[in-house]
Parts: structure tokens; sequence; C-alpha cells
């Protein structure tokens, strides 16, 4: 399964990641018109400083998932492809998933009031966050080939170190 992954190197903290999120949770899918809503839509990707980096936090999907084991509605439910999701009519705005989400990212939604959250833009081929994200900081990849990717990375840079060292 793909999942959002995050270079943290990369990051600039811009904020187009969550311009483009709150976007495709519009009614109307644009930017000019998401702006003019009432309620306006929210973001459900979040941008924090982290020992001098910014790092963009959304929900992980987990498993086990404490949220969705806390759901006492049963609004929250795992779907065919693994994501946790939420089904708006059973909410009762009880926030016990806010309490338990061990990043933080579910958040009170204005109108109504419903627990907010990442659905990974399911219906999009890749999700806006992602497709915004100008210095592809927000990658959409399987865990095995960003996991090879960083070893590559490693790589070249503790080769370089070695070369530097020889020269030395």
């Amino acid at each position: 399964m793909k999942e959002v992954f995050v270079r943290l190197d990369r990051c600039q903290g811009c904020r187009s990641c969550q311009m483009a999120c709150a976007t495709a949770k519009s009614k109307s899918k644009t930017l000019f018109g998401a702006i003019t809503e009432t309620p306006r839509p929210g973001y459900r990707i979040y941008i924090e400083r982290g020992n001098g980096l910014n790092v963009p936090l959304t929900c992980r999907h987990c498993d086990p998932a404490p949220c969705l084991d806390a759901c006492i509605a049963g609004c929250l439910y795992r779907d065919e492809q693994g994501l946790v999701r939420r089904r708006k009519d059973n909410c009762v705005a009880c926030w016990t998933c806010i309490m338990v989400c061990p990043y933080g990212v579910i958040s009170r939604g204005k109108e109504p009031k419903i627990a907010v959250k990442c659905d990974r833009c399911h219906k999009l081929e890749v999700p806006a966050c992602v497709q915004a994200c100008p210095t592809k900081a927000l990658v959409f990849m399987e865990a095995a080939a960003f996991g090879a990717e960083i070893r590559k990375n490693a790589a070249g840079v503790l080769a370089q170190a070695s070369d530097l060292g020889r020269k030395g």
C-alpha cells in the first residue's frame, strides 16, 4: 500500500500542502471558491517545527489505530485500502479519537461538530498535499521503495565521506 512519506530535509514550511488539502476538501474544489465558502474548508495536514526542521504531520493510518479502537460511536473504520476513514453521520463529537491520536492530527470540525482527519484523498490517484509540494518533501510511494531511496542516499553520503577521508 502506498503511503505519504516526508523528506524532512526538503520541507520549507511553505504550507502549499495545507492549501491544497483544504481546497481538495472544499465544495468548489478551487482555491478561489474555497476561500468564500462558509464554513471555510479546513486542512488535514499540519506543519510543526521540531529541532529546527519543518515537519509535515498527517494521519499515518496506524495499524493498530488507537483512534479506531477508541471510537465509541463506530464513526471511524478501516476501509478496503487499509485507510482509517470516518462515517460523518456516526460521529457524536466525544473527541476520544483526538485524545488518543499519537500524532495529534485529528481535529474538531467547525460545522457540523465532527472529527476531521486525513483520508489520504482516497478518490485521487495522488493525495493533494503530495501533488502541491513544490520541493517534493512529500512523496506517495510504497514503504519498501521509500526505504530503498533513503538507503541509496545514505550510501552516497557515506561514499563521499569515505572519498574525502582517503584524499585527506
